[in-house]
Order: structure tokens, then sequence, then C-alpha cells
């Protein structure tokens, strides 16, 4: 697992606390979806101009068979985003194979419409 996550920081350094945060609540995305090739979270630290504020936005890109899913939040706190970013990804790994789950079970009740089997009424 540990060689299907990349973690990068852009504009900020990345300590080794901020690395096991990150791994250990990634572990549950390939707990649930074992199809995943790769995960790569990118973390950006940026100044507003106006406000002079720290902005962290994580960025989450989850690489797997079919189209990724490519996921960003922003907030003012790293560990929110962070905590954030990784619901969303679950969000949306749990849409993928829900509808995957669907899709399947449509396309077997066209096949037995397809082949004529109709349900037989007493």
């Amino acid at each position: 697992m540990r060689e299907n996550v990349i973690i990068s920081g852009l504009h900020m350094d990345l300590t080794d606390a901020l690395k096991s945060i990150v791994m250990e609540k990634t572990g549950k995305l390939f707990k649930h979806e074992e199809s995943i090739i790769r995960l790569r979270i990118e973390l950006e630290s940026t100044t507003c101009s106006a406000t002079r504020q720290n902005e962290f936005v994580a960025k989450g890109h989850v690489e797997m068979n079919g189209s990724p899913i490519v996921i960003n939040e922003a907030s003012n706190d790293l560990y929110k985003s962070i905590d954030r970013l990784i619901d969303k990804l679950d969000r949306g790994l749990r849409r993928r194979a829900r509808l995957k789950l669907v899709k399947r079970k449509k396309t077997s009740l066209h096949d037995s419409i397809a082949m004529g089997s109709q349900p037989h009424l007493a």
C-alpha cells in the first residue's frame, strides 16, 4: 500500500508527522476499493495577498481502471483540508462502486428480457 501513495508538497515542507497522518487517513480508501492503482496527494500552501492569510489546498488524484477521480479541497487549516479531502474521495469511491452495481443489475435485467425469459404468472 505504501508504494501506491505519493505525497507531495508545494510551497511547504512535508514533515514526517504530516506524511504519517496522510498515510493513516488514506489507508481507509484502500480498504474500500482494491482496484486503486495509485493515489497521489498534493498539499499546497498559498498566501492571499489581500488578507495575508495562508490557505491550504489539498488535491487528491485516484488512478484506477476507468476514469480517475480528482478532487480539491481548500481551507485555512491544513489538517481540515486533508480530512475533508479524504471524506470526499471516500464518497466518490463509494458512489462509483454503487453505480457499477446498478449498471451491472440493469444489464443483467436487459439480457434476461432480450433472451425472452418472461416471469411466469400463476
